[in-house]
């Protein structure tokens, strides 16, 4: 006997005791709704970027470069990153001295050794192309000024390493330096645009350089939007780290493989300005190509303290609104992450230690079996592994049964001494307070206490059977 339970919040559903039958039904599915998470980020992510990337970058700190991407995966609304200047460095450059030494400003774009010209000589009619701007080599006195040559564009075969780089600052915007030890350039992006520098003058790799020069600025690109496209996979995948996977269940119960990563978008060993922070992307399509969307950012900056604590969000509860996984929609998921739960603490390995990682969604199950818990609780256990309350057998206990109110009929009546709650020991064999060498005793003595009265009862019979006989 007992009442039946709501299995979501365990309450009975009744109060009347009755006969308690169960069948093999099944409890419908339930959709996914929250996310339990705890991991640690490494401080220093080790992407397969990162390992050949410029030092002093986000991708080299283990991180992600919008300007890698054509779509900007940061969440919607950043603004666009302002273009940065980049640098390209030359080999070693040594004029034809006697004694070769490194070049500087001064050295000769032509000449005879020895002298502190370059070994290879820049001629009239040569040309040098800096970001689509055509610079020409004359020699003064037979061609300048002449429509072939216009003054604005033209350097002088006579003029020095120092004017050319003063040519390439025109156009850039940043001068070139020369390594005083080694006489290596160093050229500058500006912020402008890309770098682009081309010559077919064999006196250009005099230089240190072999044409054409290329460098990206750094920087740029577009606001955020907030995705992965497929164009994108292999950017994001190198400049990312895996951040686990769950199994979720949507609401007919169908399970959805959801992948995570995380990805770096700042970091505090940048220097000024910069802070340790994390974007979160769940894969939306593991088939997405072109401009089709693979990864969606959860659009929370997670930002991290130098002492590896979260600092922001400083709540709980993460929301990611209108989760999708290869066309099967999940709806609105809550990621829960506890206090202390996420971290970002050093690891040698450069990858997140996931730490917790479940969801509280499950498919449609059918009923396997029944057992009663020391509460009396009939909990059933499902083909989809859920264990569900069922229902509550009734339980009495009596502290004595002089508490106890006699009623008409031999039944009686529990009163406010008598009751207390009872409880039930689930599987269990009830064991017996019975000495059974005393009760084989009293079999015995019992036993020969009818054999001696069996013996006095055929004795008397025989005695009747006698007196008869005399009688006749």
């Amino acid at each position: 006997m007992g009442v039946t339970v709501d299995p979501k919040t365990g309450n009975p559903t009744g109060n009347v005791p009755q006969v308690l039958q169960f069948q093999n039904n099944f409890i419908p599915a339930q959709a996914t709704s929250a996310i339990q998470y705890a991991a640690n980020l490494p401080t220093q992510p080790k992407t397969p970027a990162s390992t050949s990337a410029a030092t002093g970058t986000i991708t080299a700190a283990g991180g992600l470069n919008p300007a890698d991407f054509a779509s900007n995966p940061l969440p919607v609304g950043t603004p666009a990153a302002p273009y940065t200047d980049n640098t390209i460095t030359g080999s070693s450059a040594f004029n034809q001295a006697t004694t070769p030494a490194p070049i500087t400003a001064a050295t000769k774009l032509s000449g005879t050794a020895p002298s502190d010209s370059l070994p290879s000589s820049f001629a009239a009619g040569d040309s040098i192309t800096i970001d689509g701007v055509t610079f020409n080599f004359v020699n003064t006195g037979s061609t300048a000024g002449t429509t072939t040559y216009p003054p604005g564009t033209n350097i002088d075969i006579s003029d020095t390493v120092g004017t050319l780089l003063s040519r390439i600052q025109a156009v850039t915007g940043v001068a070139p330096t020369i390594n005083a030890t080694t006489g290596a350039i160093t050229l500058h992006t500006g912020t402008a645009q890309n770098l682009n520098i081309s010559s077919a003058s064999a006196a250009f790799t005099a230089l240190g350089f072999s044409s054409p020069v290329t460098a990206a600025r750094g920087g740029g690109g577009t606001a955020g939007t907030g995705v992965v496209t497929g164009n994108d996979i292999t950017a994001f995948t190198n400049e990312s780290i895996s951040g686990g996977a769950v199994t979720a269940y949507n609401a007919a119960g169908t399970p959805v493989n959801l992948q995570l990563r995380w990805a770096k978008t700042d970091s505090a060993s940048l220097g000024t300005g910069h802070q340790d922070a994390w974007n979160l992307f769940y894969q939306t399509s593991t088939t997405a190509t072109g401009t089709q969307v693979a990864w969606v950012n959860t659009g929370t900056n997670f930002i991290f303290s130098a002492n590896g604590s979260l600092s922001s969000p400083t709540g709980s509860a993460i929301s990611i609104p209108g989760v999708v996984v290869d066309g099967q929609a999940l709806g609105a998921l809550t990621v829960n992450v506890s206090s202390g739960a996420l971290t970002q603490f050093a690891s040698s390995g450069g990858a997140a230690t996931i730490n917790t990682i479940t969801q509280n969604g499950f498919a449609a199950g059918q009923l396997q079996s029944v057992s009663i818990n020391n509460s009396g609780l009939v909990v059933g256990t499902f083909s989809n592994g859920q264990n569900i309350n069922l229902a509550s057998v009734t339980l009495s206990h009596f502290n004595g049964t002089n508490y106890l109110k006699a009623l008409d009929g031999g039944a009686y009546e529990v009163t406010d001494l008598s009751g207390a709650s009872g409880k039930i020991s689930g599987s269990s064999l009830e064991g017996s307070n019975t000495d059974i060498a005393d009760e084989f005793t009293k079999l015995i003595v019992t036993q020969q206490a009818y054999s001696a009265n069996t013996k006095v009862i055929t004795t008397a019979n025989s005695m009747v059977q006698d007196l008869l006989n005399v009688l006749r």
